[in-house]
């Protein structure tokens, strides 16, 4: 069997030209699923816009709200941190000067009541004083007048002068030792055996040294009540006493003793001289 014949259809020679026919329109639901897409695509792109823009003009923002310091500022500062130290200098000084104050007041309350401690103190020793030197020159007065013996443990007679000698020295117990010093409170050991002997009308001299030589010597296995002591070589003793009988002796020893009456034991003396 033959096959058919195709008819051959000879080509326009401007075939291979596009045509410019128009499109032939599309339908409706294909545009509005291209729009769309295209609108969702838009959307997208807007929002990351968007969002992209707020996080880069964020920092803006910020930085137009931080305060801008001007010259006038500064200085406005550093006036106010100047009152502010001047003021904190102000209160400090203050409180020091409060503080001193209260510290003085403190001090002047204390020294007053000292002062007036020591002046109570000074007021009650004036009248013992006092009362020691009237009832002294009382004894003084009675032994003068009387002139009464005053140690019963004499180991020998004592004539009226010897007597008034020791009771003048015995009416002195108690007196201060002061070197120089001449009575009526207050002796050295010289011039308590000058005033002693001179009730009697005896001069003897002022010092030590030349009392130690001013009568007859004796030695002090023979010692009498009246007689003259003394320590340190004849002419150059340096202490004098007079013995009250009993072995005891009676002087001006020293600042801390002041006028006593002593055992010869425990000091024994260098010497005696007798001028009654």
């Amino acid at each position: 069997m033959e096959e058919p014949l195709i008819p051959v259809v000879p080509m326009s020679h401007t075939a291979h030209i596009r045509s410019h026919r128009k499109p032939r329109p599309r339908s409706s639901s294909a545009l509005a699923m291209r729009a769309g897409v295209a609108g969702g695509v838009l959307s997208t792109l807007a929002v990351a816009g968007a969002a992209g823009s707020a996080n880069a003009a964020e920092p803006v923002t910020q930085t137009m709200e931080l305060p801008t310091l001007t010259a006038d500022m500064t200085a406005q500062v550093a006036e106010s941190a100047e009152v502010t130290q001047q003021a904190a200098a102000d209160y400090q000084l203050r409180a020091e000067r409060d503080a001193a104050a209260a510290k003085a007041a403190k001090q002047a309350k204390a020294d007053l009541a000292d002062a007036k401690k020591a002046a109570k103190k000074k007021a009650e020793d004036a009248r013992k004083a006092a009362a020691e030197r009237a009832t002294r020159s009382s004894e003084r007065t009675t032994l003068t007048s009387t002139s009464t013996p005053a140690s019963s443990t004499v180991t020998a007679p004592a004539s009226g002068s010897v007597a008034t000698v020791i009771g003048f020295l015995k009416a002195q117990v108690g007196d201060a030792y002061v070197m120089g010093a001449t009575g009526p409170n207050a002796w050295d050991c010289s011039s308590l055996v000058q005033a002693a002997f001179k009730q009697v009308g005896v001069d003897l001299p002022r010092v030590s040294q030349d009392q130690s030589v001013a009568g007859t010597p004796v030695s002090l296995s023979n010692v009498q009540v009246g007689d003259i002591l003394y320590w340190g070589g004849a002419g150059s003793a340096y202490h004098t006493g007079v013995y009250i009988g009993g072995g005891q002796y009676l002087d001006a020893a020293n600042p801390s003793k002041g006028v006593v009456i002593q055992d010869l034991s425990g000091y024994p003396a260098s010497g005696a001289v007798r001028v009654l």
